[in-house]
């Protein structure tokens, strides 16, 4: 971009074909990143306010100006979106299965020893989980959200043990109740 008395002018233009190829581009991309890279050059090479491209795409100044210097440099495959994401799948779907049969089958006292479970080693726990994985396959992941992630692939849900209170009394909640109903 230049100033020319006061006016930015922007040496960015896109040809009717680019344009079309981009809009092609972005109708048929599954993937939602690439999608906005497409749309986001496409609308600053048709001409469109900074500001508005980045309210419609929710994209940086920076990130645009730096996929349509990759979009000039490199065309349309420059916008791919190439990033693996954080954790890659240290367990294969076999193991992941396997683990699946096996804290259906057993509970973790069976399967890992009354000493090495959580609580009374009734119920899977993520802690119990962490040492069957590591146990089997040498695997430890770093967030306790990928065990939770494990679980939910195993078909398990999370639970949380309901409150009870142990000093409650029987007699003491049944003459209670019976003092509600005389007031009412």
């Amino acid at each position: 971009m230049s100033y020319n008395g006061g006016m930015a002018t922007r040496h960015f233009q896109l040809t009717p074909e680019q344009s079309n190829a981009l809009q092609t581009a972005y109708l048929h991309c599954q993937d939602a990143d690439t999608k906005i890279r497409y749309q986001a050059v496409r609308l600053y090479g048709s001409g469109y306010p900074v500001e508005q491209i980045i309210d419609i795409t929710s994209c940086s100044r920076t990130s645009l100006m730096d996929w349509c210097r990759l979009y000039r440099e490199q065309g349309l495959v420059a916008l791919v979106d190439h990033r693996t994401g954080g954790n890659s799948a240290k367990l294969t779907p076999d193991q992941i299965e396997a683990i699946q049969q096996t804290i259906h089958r057993y509970t973790p006292a069976q399967r890992l020893g009354k000493e090495a479970c959580v609580g009374s080693g009734q119920f899977w726990t993520v802690v119990d989980l962490k040492h069957l994985v590591t146990q089997e396959y040498g695997v430890v992941y770093q967030s306790p959200v990928s065990y939770y992630t494990l679980f939910q692939k195993c078909g398990f849900s999370s639970q949380r043990p309901a409150k009870q209170y142990k000093s409650r009394s029987e007699e003491k909640v049944l003459a209670f109740e019976e003092a509600l109903e005389k007031n009412s």
